[in-house]
């Protein structure tokens, strides 16, 4: 007996796919995935993160507005020190995924 293929698809809320593809857009992006990995172990300061990451502070501060406009981190400030911590609990599985794949970059072949 055939099943139709309807059935086969799994029906996940328009919602649930929307966000994903917001937080995968975000996630797209080297620095992002850097920032993100170096508040993988807790919170840190925005001095720290920008020394982790090895990264310019209006960089970095650009890049963790973009993270928090999504949800993905959140602040608090202490005194003159900002700090940030992940509160999106599909980053760590996603982090995870990628040090999983252990995807390295191909050769380019010369074409001579």
């Amino acid at each position: 007996m055939r099943i139709p293929a309807r059935r086969l698809i799994r029906r996940v809320d328009r919602a649930v796919l929307g966000r994903a593809a917001d937080i995968i857009k975000l996630l797209g992006h080297r620095e992002r995935l850097t920032i993100l990995e170096a508040l993988e172990p807790g919170e840190r300061t925005v001095t720290e993160i920008c020394r982790i990451c090895r990264l310019p502070q209006a960089i970095c501060s650009q890049h963790l507005r973009r993270l928090r406009q999504l949800d993905v981190v959140a602040c608090r400030k202490e005194g003159q020190n900002v700090y940030y911590r992940v509160i999106e609990p599909r980053v760590k599985p996603i982090l995870g995924c990628i040090r999983a794949s252990n995807a390295k970059p191909r050769r380019r072949r010369s074409h001579f």
